[in-house]
């Protein structure tokens, strides 16, 4: 089935048309990236509203839509009520987790038509994943392994966190990365106990951790991994968190499969982590699903109930923070199987000292 045809299945009940504002349901429905614009789907036609500087761009990519051009004279809300007098529109579903306050009292002013808020069911298409996203998911992934192996010869004592952070985006976009798919995550020695440690100007030293979280972004889709090396060498107490967290993450890998629910593979992660005594210090949730957007629902987590099914796609990364030690976290992107998974992440997670 079509992405359009998956959306047009939504105008069966309260709603007779779709109102796409994000970026990534324009995408999921044409198949095709375009910056900025918004689209309107109906069984009697679909438009897609742009300016001119993505204009040529849409009428030659786009598929399903009849491209429409915005300026001045035209702009989007008249050009939105003309499609939705034409194709008797009486009710749009929106993506209210999408616009800000501003942005809806636009279209809830200017549009002759009610919106009803239907983010979640526009957003469930995107949970389960066709074998053309997989295969992107895969490629993206690709090109973040790459970069993580070339990166690992780019680390020096001396270096600063920022400067290794620049490194590690040029590995990304040189192995072919469109894009990043999140600000990199690049922190060392005490500041890998932030789980969303920012890189600043500290000095890379022997005997540091280093975390690097990192994805690229290939075609629209996201890659996701964290791996944590060692700096020159590894005290015990280090060598042992970072061995408790592989330990999890492997305990968790082995719960994967279509029919559990993400609380079920978190819990099996978190009990690893508890029983070494490390409970307190692994704070957040064990995984999230990814795919045009980095994080996307549903979350493998202590609140996870919704039971995982063949080709969701989601993180595995647990982690121990020491604050104002240090801190591990490793992180794999797997697909869910029938009878398992598969992990699209191949760089290796034993312990690397560089």
């Amino acid at each position: 089935m079509k992405n359009m045809e998956k959306y047009l299945t939504l105008l069966d009940g309260e709603v007779d048309g779709l109102l796409l504002t994000s970026r990534y349901s324009r995408l999921y429905s044409a198949e095709y990236d375009i910056a900025e614009g918004v689209a309107i789907v109906t069984k009697k036609g679909c438009r897609y509203f742009t300016d001119s500087r993505y204009i040529e761009a849409a009428e030659n990519g786009l598929q399903g839509y009849e491209v429409i051009m915005v300026d001045r004279e035209h702009p989007y809300v008249k050009l939105i009520n003309e499609a939705i007098e034409e194709f008797g529109v009486t009710k749009l579903g929106f993506e209210e987790d999408y616009l800000n306050v501003a942005e809806f009292r636009y279209y809830e002013k200017g549009l002759n038509a009610e919106l009803v808020p239907m983010n979640k069911a526009i957003h469930k298409f995107r949970q389960i994943k066709e074998e053309w996203e997989l295969n992107l998911m895969r490629r993206a992934q690709e090109i973040t392994d790459k970069a993580f192996s070339e990166v690992l010869g780019r680390i020096q004592v001396g270096m600063t966190e920022k400067e290794l952070q620049a490194e590690l985006i040029y590995c990304l976009y040189k192995n072919g990365a469109d894009n990043t798919s999140f600000d990199p995550i690049v922190v060392s020695g005490p500041n890998t106990s932030l789980p969303h440690g920012v890189a600043g100007d500290r000095v890379i030293q022997k005997g540091d951790f280093i975390t690097m979280d990192f994805g690229a972004l290939y075609c629209g889709y996201c890659a996701d991994m964290t791996r944590t090396v060692a700096v020159g060498y590894a005290t015990e107490e280090m060598e042992k968190v970072y061995n408790t967290v592989l330990e999890a993450q492997m305990a968790g890998i082995a719960a994967t499969k279509a029919g559990v629910t993400g609380k079920e593979i978190d819990g099996a992660a978190r009990k690893v982590i508890a029983d070494a005594g490390y409970g307190k210090y692994f704070g957040h949730g064990y995984g999230h699903c990814l795919g045009m957007e980095v994080h996307e629902a549903p979350g493998v987590n202590p609140s996870g109930e919704t039971v995982m099914e063949e080709n969701m796609i989601a993180s595995a990364e647990p982690g121990i923070y020491l604050p104002g030690k240090f801190g591990v976290r490793i992180e794999d992107v797997l697909i869910f199987k029938e009878n398992g998974y598969e992990d699209i992440t191949h760089s290796p997670k034993n312990l690397i000292i560089v």
